[in-house]
């Protein structure tokens, strides 16, 4: 059960991260309100997931997972760069994600 609240934990960072740009500075309510909510929410299911998951590793996935899901939603809804470069940093922040999940011992 840890793994999926730590997945959705990470999803909920995407959330707040992507709600950021469209709060443009906290300025607009409704996307400040939300961004909010998915940052007490990410917490709240990471704090749930780091009940049996190492903190180190929990913290890792947490952080990947919001990057990956960060950056190709930013190259999706903000026309950011898609270059081989990021293509590949991204190849490697989800193998360390894999290589973490399956190096984890679970509880």
């Amino acid at each position: 059960m840890a793994w999926i609240y730590l997945s959705i934990a990470g999803l909920f960072e995407v959330g707040w991260a992507i709600g950021l740009k469209y709060s443009e500075g906290f300025t607009k309510f409704t996307a400040s309100a939300l961004t909010v909510a998915a940052m007490a929410a990410s917490v709240i299911f990471l704090g749930l997931a780091l009940k049996t998951l190492p903190v180190g590793t929990g913290y890792a996935v947490w952080t990947g997972i919001g990057t990956v899901g960060t950056v190709v939603l930013g190259m999706i809804l903000f026309k950011d760069p898609a270059t081989a470069g990021r293509m590949a940093c991204i190849a490697l922040i989800i193998a360390g994600i894999a290589g973490l999940k399956i190096l984890t011992p679970t509880a």
